[in-house]
């Protein structure tokens, strides 16, 4: 009885220790591979995300520079027409002159 107990209480020790030991060595790479493609994923939608924001703030800093341009280059169409109106205008009025002075 002595020998039945004392196998009892050693299968009840081994069991306990059995439960505590760590998970196989196996399962846990597979996690890890697991983890590492996900985050990979993760990080490259971040990449793309980052690439298609930064082809948007482009796109919208050539069409400011664009509208600045365009807008500079009616500025100075207006300012050269003005000054061929003051230009016409001296003319003519230097014409008149010599006309009347022709007289």
């Amino acid at each position: 009885m002595k020998k039945t107990i004392a196998t009892l209480i050693a299968g009840l020790f081994a069991t306990a220790a059995f439960a505590q030991a760590p998970a196989p060595a196996a399962a846990t790479p597979a996690k890890t591979a697991a983890a590492a493609k996900v985050e990979a994923k993760q990080e490259k939608q971040a990449a793309k995300a980052d690439v298609k924001e930064a082809k948007k703030d482009a796109k919208a800093d050539v069409k400011h520079a664009k509208k600045e341009a365009k807008k500079e280059a009616k500025a100075d169409v207006k300012e050269t027409k003005k000054e061929a109106k003051a230009d016409v205008k001296e003319a003519k009025a230097e014409h008149k002159a010599t006309k009347v002075a022709a007289k």
